[in-house]
């Protein structure tokens, strides 16, 4: 027993997204419904990331499940650049959901919008737990693992991603 060995971590299972608020939006792998009633979804989000002072000003997000055929060039435009540099958003079909928050329609297979019901400080990342509003489903398809990603897709994580250490790994 002993030390952590990241490779144990690889393993897990996670899916692809992208989270959004208040024209923004950023790849993100740690989400997860926590209850069925009411509907709740947690996301984690680091600190750093505009995303995630848009959540904290706003008390809203959303999140879009990617298809399992999106291209690294859309990935890249979420995940690897900053809203603080670019328009996110330019070229990309989106639709509002209930609360008025961006959902991606583009290379997405659903989404869902969330109101901020609560927070726990992570670290260099907050887990903002929502109450979900709305969902829309925009197509069948298999969704992206964070496996295929890396796996099939060849993708690496960003230094701000909770999985960034698994770089070091392939």
């Amino acid at each position: 027993m002993g030390a952590v060995d990241p490779k144990a971590l690889f393993s897990m299972s996670y899916g692809m997204y992208v989270v959004t608020s208040a024209a923004n939006g950023q790849i993100a792998n740690a989400v997860m419904q926590v209850t069925a009633v009411p509907e709740t979804a947690a996301i984690c989000i680091n600190k750093q990331n505009l995303t995630h002072e848009r959540i904290v000003e706003s008390g809203l997000f959303a999140v879009s499940v990617l298809d399992i055929d999106v291209p690294m060039t859309f990935i890249g435009q979420f995940g690897f650049k900053s809203g603080r540099d670019i328009d996110k958003f330019a070229g990309v079909d989106i639709v509002t959901g209930e609360l008025g928050v961006p959902m991606v329609k583009s290379w997405c297979i659903s989404s869902f919008d969330a109101k901020v019901t609560g927070s726990v400080d992570v670290h260099t990342h907050t887990i903002f737990i929502g109450e979900l509003a709305s969902t829309l489903t925009f197509k069948e398809s298999r969704p992206l693992t964070y496996a295929d990603y890396h796996l099939v897709k060849k993708g690496r994580s960003p230094k701000t991603a909770p999985t960034f250490v698994f770089n070091a790994l392939k």
